[in-house]
């Protein structure tokens, strides 16, 4: 005899839906004559039956546990940095208003001696001390020159030729070529990786105004949140997605990836992380300072027992899948998991190499079974 489904939140898919089912459910056929059609009967407790055209209709479809190679993936966030050796700064030659030239961002390719900013101080107040220095250089140098042809005619002393070499020394040493240009140009061909200043600001001289990378080499920061530390020792490679990307992943194995460092005191941790560093081969298809989604890879195992990700189920806390039985049975299995690749699954403990779990259709399976009504006094015991 079979029994209609029914679910309130579904009325419109439980129009068509009715399914034999049967939970905690025996059927007992006795007979005066034989004692024991009991002991040759088997046991439907707790199994969840569905007819197969049922199972077809809902897309209840299952596939065996199989041992397969398998490597662990956790999404964490990152960001490309260019790599430690290959970046220079870009330093203001004075103090004063920078001015960034036009169309200079994070991201620009630029040239060997190409020029980033301008740094003007002829509106400052005390006004432009390189000038000034200039001023003072040309004194001393004129001085010196008065004085050289006076010591070959022994008309000065030695001292006072020293006290004007000295002055001149000093003079020349305060004024800065490069500081009367005003020119900050980078040093190297690359891309502006930071900037450091914003257009109009005051700078001092000496400070950085930006960073250019060389971006054949650069290097990918992932950060480990703290729960998964675990992991740490595990990890192999990763792949990552850069934000201004179509959302391809570029994948390290592809491009000479390798782990550079984890740590768990580095001194710009974020609390609740752990930083881990890989550098890669750049294609100039990446951008030095752009955030990315970060896939880490743990080590690969060559006989892990998976089931697809979408066969997990949980309730109160406890992970389980639903294994198929017969055509027309399913059984419910607690299940201790472990690593996840975001497709797959690996399972620990609860099922075995080739039980034939559902992989899709997972919510109509359960729905059956928490839905089930056993009419009073009907059993199933054959």
């Amino acid at each position: 005899m079979s029994y209609p489904f029914a679910y309130k939140l579904f009325p419109a898919v439980l129009s068509v839906f009715s399914l034999t089912v049967a939970v905690s459910c025996t059927h007992s056929h006795s007979d005066a004559n034989d004692e024991n059609v009991a002991e040759e009967g088997h046991d439907h407790e707790d199994e969840i039956v569905m007819s197969p055209a049922d199972a077809m209709r809902f897309g209840v479809m299952a596939e065996a546990a199989v041992k397969t190679p398998f490597c662990e993936i956790v999404k964490v966030s990152g960001e490309v940095l260019p790599a430690a050796t290959d970046r220079s700064v870009v330093s203001a030659p004075t103090s004063g208003i920078v001015r960034l030239v036009s169309g200079i961002e994070q991201g620009k390719a630029v040239g060997n001696g190409e020029l980033i900013a301008s740094i003007s101080a002829g509106n400052m107040t005390g006004g432009d001390a390189n000038k000034m220095a200039k001023v003072s250089l040309d004194a001393a140098k004129r001085e010196l020159d008065r004085l050289t042809p006076l010591l070959k005619d022994g008309l000065i002393t030695k001292k006072e030729y020293n006290d004007a070499l000295r002055s001149y020394e000093e003079a020349k040493s305060a004024y800065s070529p490069a500081a009367a240009t005003g020119r900050a140009s980078s040093p190297i061909s690359g891309v502006v990786s930071e900037l450091l200043v914003s257009d109009g600001s005051f700078v001092e001289a000496g400070q950085p105004i930006a960073t250019v990378a060389r971006s054949q080499r650069l290097t990918l920061k992932a950060l480990l949140p703290s729960r998964h530390i675990d992991m740490l020792p595990r990890i192999a490679s990763a792949n990552f997605i850069p934000s201004h990307s179509s959302g391809k992943a570029i994948r390290l194995a592809d491009r000479g990836g390798k782990v550079l460092s984890s740590s768990m005191s580095t001194a710009d941790n974020t609390p609740g992380y752990l930083p881990v560093y890989f550098s890669f081969d750049n294609h100039g298809d990446v951008v030095p300072g752009t955030p990315a989604d970060v896939y880490l890879v743990g080590t690969q195992r060559s006989d892990a027992l998976t089931v697809p990700a979408g066969a997990i189920s949980e309730q109160q806390g406890e992970k389980f899948v639903y294994v198929k039985v017969e055509d027309h049975a399913y059984a419910k299995h607690p299940v201790k998991v472990g690593r996840n690749d975001g497709r797959r699954v690996e399972i620990l403990d609860g099922i075995s190499e080739g039980d034939s779990v559902v992989a899709t259709g997972t919510t109509f399976v359960r729905l059956a079974e928490t839905s089930t009504v056993v009419p009073e006094g009907h059993s199933h015991n054959h």
